[in-house]
């Protein structure tokens, strides 16, 4: 496999809350910087942040090219930017949430191994609650339209996986038409050009969004440095 390359999407100032002392960001880098298949790590933040989150995570890169661009308004923006600092000659680009520390070499490494096979992959997970279709979600006094069953369901994670070729078609298309997507994913099934494999991904590959997440997230990484202690 030639150029994988990893753009972390981040617009918020969560990835940047301490667990055990080091910025959640952190921990997810060193995920990407330990995977063989990884060879430039690209990280969107906000203006502001540029230069101290590149000194923070010079010392992460181990022997990865890593760079640290501005991001925009939005994910997409901010994924888009990402792309622009990519070599031409990339192969794949494997996009990651920041705020999902947890993710293991073993997934990495197949949601690649299929995005190379395939064009295009992302990691996903079945439900475990049923899952109903209401009036308006946001609403008080929503009304149930129907159950979705769950073995047509999947909740999607990260990394999600495409050609770079591929990607970057499918923001220009996003772009020309005014379309803002969820996620990669929905932007490259709009182009209807390949059809989109997804890897079982872990209960595990949390994201983190909110402060009760973080007590989750340090058992989390307790256990993974029990493991790895000689």
């Amino acid at each position: 496999m030639g150029r994988t390359s990893a753009e972390k999407a981040g617009t918020s100032r969560k990835q940047f809350m301490l667990l055990e002392g080091s910025p959640i960001l952190v921990h997810t880098v060193r995920k990407f910087a330990a995977s063989g298949r990884i060879t430039d790590i690209v990280v969107a933040v906000r203006a502001e942040d540029l230069d101290w989150v590149a000194d923070l995570l010079k010392r992460e890169a181990h022997g990865k090219r890593l760079r640290v661009v501005e991001g925009g308004n939005s994910r997409q923006q901010s994924v888009e930017n990402g792309l622009r600092a990519l070599d031409p000659d990339t192969d794949l680009v494997a996009v990651h949430d920041a705020v999902r520390p947890f993710i293991d070499s073993e997934t990495i490494e197949k949601v690649i191994d299929e995005a190379a096979e395939t064009g295009a992959a992302i990691v996903g997970v079945v439900p475990v609650d049923t899952v109903k279709q209401v009036s308006r979600a946001q609403a008080a006094k929503a009304k149930i339209r129907g159950t979705i069953p769950r073995d047509k369901l999947v909740l999607a994670q990260t990394p999600q996986v495409f050609r770079y070729d591929l990607l970057r078609r499918a923001f220009e298309s996003a772009v020309e038409d005014g379309f803002a997507g969820t996620d990669e994913s929905s932007l490259v099934e709009r182009l209807e050009q390949v059809e989109v494999s997804v890897v079982p991904g872990s209960d595990r590959n949390i994201k983190i969004t909110k402060p009760g997440d973080m007590d989750l997230a340090r058992l989390f990484l307790e256990q993974e440095t029990t493991r790895h202690a000689p």
